[in-house]
Order: C-alpha cells, then sequence, then structure tokens
C-alpha cells in the first residue's frame, strides 16, 4: 500500500511542480497585420499655409513676447514669463543666445497670468538706452518701470538702472493684461486687464476710476504732477471733473492678451479673452467703450441689465465652440509672404489655431482659418523688417509659409462603412490587426460605455515609456466607440451612438480628432464636419415619468484639440500607467503591456515587472484609498488641461504623480469664480460643499467641469470626490492674501504642547518675503523624517500648514518630543514641539 502511494505520488508531484512553473498564456500570441484599416491625415484640409519652426538651436522656457530693439541691429528679444530676457542675432542657424536681462528674484510668476509680461523699446533707444517692463512682483503688484541698457554691452541691461513709473495692486491672481508698445504717434500703451476673478467681479470694466481693464497711455518722456510719467494733453479723459484717470485711452476690456500697431496705417488692434462663451477681437479707438462686463463679445453678459449704447462691439468674435483664449496678433507687413499682406494675424492659446482678418473700409473682408500650431501661442512677434513670428509656450518659434503643394491628402473616411474598420458592422467586429484595450481610469462620457481600438500600420512599432509619453509611428489609429443603454442599467439595450478616431499625422508630432454620429438604425455612421448633439430617450424606473431625455454631444475636431493637447503628450488613454492592467482577450486574461510587449509591439523589451510601473487605480475599486482613487479620478477627468503648460485658465497640476500639495488645490482660493460661496477654496479639507473642485463636478452650467461633451453629472465619481474632500484633515497649507513680511521666518506652533485628544491639530506658520521653493517637515528626536507638511513652491505672504499628529502613511505617532523645520532658499529654521497623547 506504502509502495503503491510512494511510486503514484512522485508522477503527480512531478506533474504539479511541471504545471505550476509553466508560463501562464499570453492574451495576445501573435501580430496580426493589419490590412484594410489604414487612416492618415496631413493636417487640416482647411489650412492655407503652414508653420515652419526657427531658432532652432535655441532653447526658451515659458516664452511670451518677442520683439525687436528698432536700433538696426536685427537683434531678436525674448522674454521669458519668469523673469529673462534673451537676446540674439535674426538668424535661423544661430547657435547660442545671451541674457539681456534677469530679474527672476523680483518678479512673481508663480501664478499662471503672472510674471513678466511685457517689453518696449523706446523709440529713441538707439541713442538713449531706454526700454520699458511690466510684470508682477511680490504679492501680486503689476508694475511698470523704465530700464537702460549697460553702457559697455549693447547686448546687456543694466538691473539696476531700474526707475518704476507705477504700480498697480491686482486684487486677484488673473487678467494682469501685460501688453506695453510704443505707438505711432511715440506714446505708450499699456493694457491692463480687470483684476481678476469671474464675471467682474470688482467691478472695475465700466469704473473709468481705476486703471483696471483699460487701456492707458501715457508720455514717458515727461512728468505730470506728482506722476513719474505725464499725461499726453489729447487723451480722450484729461481735464474731466469726474475722477476719471487721465491714463486711460479704452475701457471696457476683460483681459487684453496681446495688441499691436498696424505699422502702415497705425491701427490698434487689440485681442480680448472671454469669459465663458465668446473671444473677441477689437479695433482700438481714442475713449472707446469695448463693453466688459455689460457685453462678452457681441452678445449681453447680463440680460437683464444690458444697455447697449455707446458701447464698440468687436470687428469679430469667435465662439468657445473653436477656442477659449485669445492671442492677439499682429497685421502683417513682412517681406517673404504677399499673400498675407494687410492680413491681422490671431490665435487662441488652447486650440492653436491661427485665423487671418483682413479689414477695409470700416468692415471684414475675410476672416479665416489659415493654419493650427503644434503649441500653445502665447503670443506673436515682429522683427524690425515686419515679419511676423509665432511663440510657443513650450518655447518653440515659428514663422508662417505657404502650403507646400506635394503634401499627401489624408484619407479620412465619410462614413464608419468605408473605413474598414469593422467586419461586421452589426456587431461591431473589428477587423483584423486592431488591438483592444482597456484603461483603469475612465474619462466620464455621460454614463457611456466604451470599447477601444488601437491600430498601428503595417509592422510599425511604439517608443515605450514608463512614465512619459509614448511615442506613436506617423499615422497610428486611436478608436472609441461610445454607446448609450436605453434602459438604464440594461446592458442589453446598448445602443451605439459615436465612433471617434484619433490620428497621428503623416509628419510632425500632431495628432487629429473625428467622430462619426451613427444612425438610428446602428447600421452606419457618417463623419462630423462640426460638433453636433442628439437627443435619446433613456427607460429609467427611478426618475419620474419613468423615462428622461438625454441630450449627448459629439465634439468637433476643435473640441478634439482641446484635450488631445500637446502638454498632454496629444494621446491620453494609452500610457502605461493607464495600460497597466488585464484584459480580457477572448478566453485568456493578461496583463496588456505583457501582451504587447509578448507581440513585440514596442521597440524596446520593456521587461515584466509590471508591479513596480505606474498605474493608476480604479476610481470606482473600494478597496482603494479614497485619496488614491480621487487623484486618479482627477488625472483621468482633468490633467489633460491642469498640468504644467496645459491649457487650463488656472494653475493647478492634477496628474496623479503630483503630490497633493504640489497641485495648487488645497486651501487655494478659486480664481475664476466662486459660485456665490463664501470663503470658498478649491478643495477645502473637510468641506465639500465650499470646494470648487467637487462644486464644479455637479454644475451643468457655464462652470462645468469637465467643461466639454457632458450634460450629466457623475454620480459615481462626484461621491468618491466628496468623500474623499470631507476626510481630508486640516493639515494642509493655508493660502493667503496679506503683504509680504520683510523676512524669512518661521513661527512657534499652536497648540504646543498638542494635546491630541483636545485639539486635532497643531497649526504651523512661516512667512516669505518674496516667492520660493519651501520645505516644512516634522522630525523625531532621531532625525527620522516623520511628516512631510508642504514641500513646493509658495507665493509671499504669510503661511499655515497643520500637524495632525500623523505620519505620511496616515497613522497617528506616539507621544513625545518632535521637531519641524523650515527649509526656503538659503533660510533653514528648526523648533520643537511636545505631542501629549
Amino acid at each position: 500500500m506504502t509502495r503503491r502511494f510512494c511510486s503514484a505520488a512522485v508522477p503527480f508531484f512531478l506533474l504539479a511542480s511541471a504545471a505550476f512553473s509553466q508560463t501562464p498564456p499570453y492574451g495576445l500570441t501573435q501580430r496580426v497585420p493589419n490590412s484594410s484599416f489604414k487612416i492618415t491625415t496631413s493636417g487640416n484640409a482647411l489650412a492655407s499655409m503652414q508653420l515652419r519652426r526657427v531658432f532652432n538651436g535655441l532653447a526658451f522656457v515659458k516664452p511670451i513676447l518677442l520683439t525687436h530693439a528698432g536700433d538696426g541691429s536685427d537683434r531678436i528679444f525674448v522674454v521669458e514669463q519668469a523673469g529673462i530676457i534673451k537676446v540674439f542675432p535674426n538668424q535661423d542657424n544661430v547657435a547660442g543666445a545671451k541674457t539681456f536681462l534677469d530679474i527672476r528674484a523680483r518678479v512673481n510668476d508663480d501664478p499662471n497670468e503672472a510674471g513678466l509680461l511685457g517689453l518696449a523699446f523706446h523709440p529713441q533707444y538707439a541713442s538713449n538706452g531706454k526700454f520699458y517692463l511690466y510684470y508682477t512682483r511680490g504679492n501680486l503688484f503689476s508694475r511698470f518701470s523704465e530700464f537702460q541698457v549697460s553702457s559697455s554691452d549693447r547686448d546687456a541691461a543694466n538691473p539696476n538702472s531700474e526707475r518704476i513709473l507705477f504700480e498697480v495692486q491686482q486684487p486677484a491672481s488673473n487678467h494682469n493684461g501685460g501688453m506695453i508698445a510704443f505707438g505711432p504717434d511715440g506714446y505708450l500703451y499699456l493694457a491692463l486687464g480687470d483684476g481678476g476673478g469671474g464675471g467682474d467681479p470688482f467691478r472695475t470694466g465700466q469704473d473709468r476710476t481705476s486703471l483696471l481693464a483699460k487701456i492707458l497711455r501715457i508720455d514717458v518722456d515727461s512728468r505730470s504732477g506728482n506722476l513719474a510719467y505725464g499725461i499726453p494733453p489729447d487723451n480722450p479723459y484729461v481735464g474731466n471733473p469726474n475722477g476719471w484717470r487721465e491714463e486711460v485711452w479704452a475701457w471696457g476690456f476683460r483681459n487684453p492678451w496681446r495688441f499691436s500697431f498696424d505699422r502702415v496705417t497705425g491701427d490698434l488692434w487689440c485681442g480680448d479673452v472671454g469669459q465663458g462663451a465668446w473671444e473677441e477681437v477689437d479695433l482700438v479707438v481714442k475713449g472707446g467703450n469695448y463693453g466688459w462686463s455689460i457685453m462678452e463679445g457681441m452678445h449681453c453678459y447680463n440680460a437683464s441689465s444690458c444697455n447697449q449704447s455707446g458701447l464698440i462691439l468687436p470687428v469679430v468674435e469667435y465662439s468657445h465652440n473653436e477656442g477659449f483664449s485669445i492671442t492677439g496678433g499682429y497685421v502683417y507687413h513682412g517681406p517673404r509672404l504677399p499673400k498675407l499682406a494687410g492680413v491681422y494675424l490671431y490665435a487662441d492659446y488652447v486650440t492653436r489655431k491661427i485665423w487671418g482678418l483682413r479689414y477695409a473700409n470700416g468692415s471684414v473682408v475675410a476672416n479665416q482659418f489659415l493654419v493650427d500650431c503644434p503649441a500653445n501661442i502665447s503670443s506673436f512677434g515682429e522683427d524690425q523688417a515686419g515679419e511676423v513670428f509665432v511663440v510657443g509656450h513650450d518655447g518653440r518659434i515659428y514663422v508662417f509659409e505657404e502650403k507646400a503643394g506635394g503634401d499627401p491628402p489624408g484619407t479620412i473616411p465619410k462614413t464608419i462603412s468605408a473605413s474598414g474598420l469593422f467586419t461586421d458592422m452589426a456587431q461591431q467586429i473589428p477587423a483584423p490587426g486592431l488591438i483592444p484595450y482597456t484603461v483603469n481610469s475612465q474619462l466620464w462620457s455621460d454614463g457611456a460605455y466604451k470599447t477601444r481600438l488601437l491600430a498601428l500600420p503595417d509592422t510599425t512599432k511604439i517608443d515605450f515609456s514608463q512614465d512619459g509619453f509614448w511615442g506613436f509611428p506617423p499615422n497610428a489609429v486611436l478608436v472609441k466607440n461610445f454607446y448609450l443603454e436605453l434602459e438604464a442599467g440594461n446592458a442589453n439595450s446598448r445602443k451605439i451612438v459615436e465612433t471617434r478616431f484619433l490620428v497621428k499625422r503623416a509628419s510632425g508630432e500632431q495628432w487629429d480628432g473625428f467622430s462619426y454620429m451613427w444612425n438610428d438604425a446602428a447600421t452606419d455612421a457618417n463623419l462630423l464636419e462640426t460638433s453636433a448633439t442628439k437627443t435619446f430617450t433613456i427607460r429609467d424606473a427611478s426618475v419620474p415619468g419613468g423615462q428622461f431625455e438625454q441630450s449627448y454631444y459629439f465634439p468637433s475636431r476643435t473640441d478634439c484639440s482641446t484635450c488631445h493637447a500637446p502638454a498632454a503628450g496629444y494621446v491620453l488613454g494609452v500610457r502605461t500607467a493607464q495600460i497597466n492592467k488585464p484584459h480580457q482577450y477572448d478566453a485568456v486574461a493578461d496583463n496588456q503591456l505583457r501582451s504587447y510587449n509578448h507581440i513585440r509591439l514596442f521597440t524596446t523589451d520593456i521587461g515584466e515587472d509590471y508591479a513596480n510601473f505606474p498605474k493608476l487605480p480604479d476610481p470606482l475599486d473600494a478597496q482603494m484609498s479614497l485619496e488614491n482613487r480621487s487623484r486618479s479620478y482627477l488625472d483621468a477627468n482633468c490633467s489633460q488641461c491642469h498640468r504644467p503648460g496645459g491649457t487650463g485658465r488656472v494653475e493647478m497640476d492634477l496628474r496623479f504623480s503630483t503630490p497633493l500639495n504640489a497641485t495648487h488645490l488645497v486651501n487655494v482660493t478659486p480664481v475664476i469664480d466662486d459660485l456665490g460661496i463664501g470663503d470658498a477654496k478649491r478643495i477645502k479639507p473637510g468641506a465639500p460643499d465650499s470646494s470648487m473642485v467637487y462644486l464644479r463636478m455637479l454644475n451643468l452650467a457655464q462652470f462645468r467641469m469637465p467643461p466639454l461633451a457632458t450634460s450629466l453629472v457623475d454620480k459615481k465619481g462626484t461621491e468618491v470626490i466628496r468623500e474623499w474632500i470631507a476626510s481630508l484633515p486640516r493639515t494642509h497649507i493655508d493660502d493667503t492674501s496679506q503683504e509680504p513680511p520683510a523676512k524669512f521666518a518661521l513661527q512657534a506652533a499652536y497648540p504646543n504642547p498638542l494635546f491630541r485628544r483636545r485639539t486635532s491639530a497643531a497649526a504651523i506658520t512661516f512667512q516669505l518675503p518674496a516667492s520660493s521653493a519651501v520645505e516644512v517637515v516634522i522630525f523625531d528626536v532621531l532625525g527620522r523624517r516623520i511628516k512631510t507638511l508642504h514641500n513646493g513652491p509658495q507665493s509671499p505672504g504669510a503661511h499655515t500648514v497643520y500637524w495632525d499628529a500623523t505620519d505620511d502613511g496616515g497613522k497617528l505617532v506616539s507621544g513625545g518630543v518632535y521637531f519641524y523645520r523650515m527649509h526656503a532658499g538659503a533660510f533653514t529654521s528648526t523648533r520643537k514641539i511636545l505631542l501629549v497623547r
């Protein structure tokens, strides 16, 4: 018995060992050629121009202006937002640039719309060496100053030559304006925004006693009374008895972002950034009232108080279906492109589109799309000859060129059936060679169920990156199919309503988005040329009447480019943190990265250590922490715009990888609008009903977030965010708005001792006289780091962080003596706190 048992057991053991050591099956066993689904795009077919990058040998950081000195030297000056001006010869092959001026120590560029914003050279710069800057300093003061060039080096300014002409306190961090330029009359013109916030909360737009929301005109070569500059005698409000500022040339602007003078006619053109619906181009005249905040574009901003008498309407406007933030440009009078002669060039920062406006005899002759830009457009610029440059906020600079006639045409099919996407249209069976994929954290699409496909041409491959963007070959295509449940909760009632393609261009790095609307019978879908809306009846027993009408939005190509933007790498879902998950391939479930690597979809072998690769948690997975689930949701739904270099109008970084205290979320006062909530914050710990991130997700009106292609509230997603905010302790930095102190300081904690049973947290306040990277850390008596309370950039002022007696993992620590240390630049200070539990 025993012998038979043993002899039988041995082969069983060997078989079991062999089975356990066998490699698990792969979800994809081989790469199937993509033979039927091949789509190409060479860019927007409507483009009549193209852009060519220049000065490739130079690198700029957040450039926001390009100009010349007018001294005949043919040099280019580029202004970087942080406070640096670079100078270099106007030669395409230039290899290096010199630093003309560095005033970063004086500039506060923490908010998105602050920094060194304007540069203008005196008309007699060649003889007097004077130039002028407009920048934000300290606690949001806009300063206008005169500087002089070095007496010994024409490529260097004298940083000690600053003469302050005036300062304006900004009530909020946005809408600083910032353009300055000398007019053909020799006077200096300067643009100021309305002071920020949303909806003109400080009522400066129609208040001529304020310098805000105006274009000013001053004389820098004289002085009037106690002013450091002169008032031109023909300014429109000189000598008025109403207290109106005599510097005002024109008024009623929201945030004039770049104006310019037509160097032939002298006309003053201005792009004014809109609120929530319209962007506008204005032709500015003496004493003109351009309507804000009575009007937004050509439309009443508030229908109940819309007296339009005396207002000057825009020359042209465009809606937020086309863009979100205008960048004013120049009338082209350059020597290279006669086709553009006399055309006013302007752009949208977010959608990166550039238009050309031809205006004559008081009317618009033509206004057409010219080209889209690979970068967000922070400004245009002119050299001394009148050639116009396009300034990308990512550091790249371009010039216009005639569109090359040899560009291959795109092959965007008019219908899905003609695309070769499906071998079975009724069942939506993908063609061979298309790879299905799923993501860890989904973008909310009004409850639509989605399937996703990846198509690469021929045998091309992907350049893999663990933490960065994947590099796709030309003509790669990402496909999403959208299905609505016509009976809520019943998967069998799903009906396909939309298919979207995201196609990488045949040349360059840009991608183009296309949307197809399926017909009512779901037999085919047609390519849409613009956005559209369609209503579906959804049966739902939980709502009154047992059904509701769902308005479903089909995005335009411009909408697609708003989110699929350069800063986000164009592609949102196909990246490591999203793809690092199992996918059900027929009968086999396998990690997608493992399957892709097995069929050699990547240019390099990425191994199989996927547990250490980035991975976004599922926001609805209750086994994960609330913070990680919430951060994952914000990453998938918001970070494409709200990230460094992104298109969001406020400074936030909502990427999952960004530490919470560096996101500019917690205890930060909202900039755009507070929805009427007193003491509102972007996120207010413990108070979701005072937190704009949560409230904007619930809002279906103007301040809805995310703002595109959604009309329904994501109930499950918002509940995750609500629970997370409610659970947050007061351990995060408090935002302040007081005048910066004279020196760095770390104050005593309060209370100290911290009796944990009586008080939830101790307040630790530190002071900054200037913007600085700040670290505040708790240590124990052995010098071990216990908790990081703050680590990141911080604006000037007094700020408070809170320690709730927990470590970085959220665990309560033992009672005893602890130390808190502040480090900011060269300043370091350490103090003691006693914890009693």
